[in-house]
């Protein structure tokens, strides 16, 4: 399983990519810069997406400045936190109990964040969707972010589904089902693509919805 560490492997992804689908060089040369956009694997990187989802960059932002105000961000620190305090931070409710069945999970010992990353992607998404509040989104963009994982790409992502549309001049967003079709001639540099439409989503619509990182 091939692993990103650095920005040299975005450079090769993005090479292989363009070989590989030539439509691609376009969408290189309008996007810019490709983020790298790696985290350490654990608590603090997952709950960074969970913050993230289904927000805007803006909000994210502002509730977990909130959390990493409140002290260190952990498993056992977010855990002996007073509900009062993470009444302030601005979560939802569903959000607020997923970090909180996260805390208590790796707290106690039931599920290791870090040794997730190093299953072969399937079975890594299959035992994070285990978890309350995780679903393959979060799972997937997590692997891609705090497990370097090469070859995913998060068809359901609405911002990737337009940044395709626009791209590729289709009349309507692919669906999710559509677009893993689309995306698997982007094997096995999957992950490049997804962050090189997030990026052409940005330049394009002036909008960044990349998870934090």
């Amino acid at each position: 399983m091939a692993i990103i560490r650095d920005h040299s492997d975005i450079q090769a992804g993005l090479e292989a990519l363009v070989t590989l689908d030539p439509r691609l060089a376009d969408i290189v040369e309008a996007s810019g810069p490709v983020p790298l956009r790696l985290n350490e694997p654990g608590f603090s990187g997952l709950a960074s997406i969970v913050v993230s989802q289904m927000v805007s960059r803006a909000s994210a932002e502002a509730i977990w400045r909130r959390i990493m105000a409140a002290g260190p961000v952990t498993a056992e620190g977010y855990l002996a936190l007073d509900p009062a305090i993470i009444a302030t931070f601005g979560l939802s409710r569903a959000k607020a109990a997923t970090l909180h069945h996260l805390s208590t999970a790796i707290s106690e010992g039931h599920f290791d964040l870090a040794s997730v990353c190093a299953l072969e992607t399937d079975e890594a998404i299959r035992q994070m969707t285990t978890l309350p509040g995780i679903g393959p989104w979060t799972a997937e963009v997590y692997l891609m972010f705090c497990g370097g994982h090469a070859d995913i790409f998060p068809a359901g992502d609405v911002a990737l589904q337009a940044a395709v549309a626009h791209a590729f001049g289709l009349e309507t967003r692919p669906s999710a089902k559509n677009l893993a079709v689309m995306a698997k001639a982007w094997g096995p540099w999957r992950s490049v693509a997804a962050r090189l439409f997030w990026a052409y989503y940005a330049a394009k619509m002036r909008r960044d919805v990349t998870p934090l990182a």
